[in-house]
């Protein structure tokens, strides 16, 4: 579960993030998402469609059409293999938001900065959850 911060941008999705060492020792991570605004759907790649940008880059203000107030699942590993080593966290990420630069060239009335993007996409993350076989 996750809600959003009252001060910022609506959420777009809830990552599961599983990192695990293979047989040979090889380091693994995988990004699964769990729980996601709107009417989108994991495409045939794999991957789920951005969320869309609400950002009105002339008052550095974001809109309230997109992304969620809460965003909550259960979700189980569907990979999950009780004899390896793995560790879970949960990332959340919030609708796109005007970045620092966008603030500043609005306060100032000052052409906005070409070399650094416009606006982010904050992030939140959870402590990892550690599974050892018996």
């Amino acid at each position: 579960t996750a809600i959003k911060d009252p001060k910022s941008g609506n959420l777009d999705r809830i990552q599961i993030i599983k990192g695990w060492l293979d047989a040979e020792g090889k380091q693994h991570e995988k990004v699964y998402d769990v729980a996601w605004s709107g009417d989108r759907a994991i495409g045939a790649d794999g991957k789920l469609p951005a969320v869309g940008d609400s950002v009105d880059l002339e008052t550095a203000t974001v809109g309230s059409d997109i992304g969620a107030a809460e965003l909550a699942t259960a979700w189980t590993d569907p990979e999950f293999d009780p004899a390896q080593r793995a560790f879970y966290y949960a990332r959340v990420i919030e609708v796109p938001t005007p970045r620092w630069n966008t603030y500043d060239a609005v306060r100032t009335g000052m052409a906005p900065l070409t070399k650094v993007p416009a606006t982010i996409q904050e992030r939140a993350w959870s402590s990892p959850i550690w599974f050892e076989p018996d």
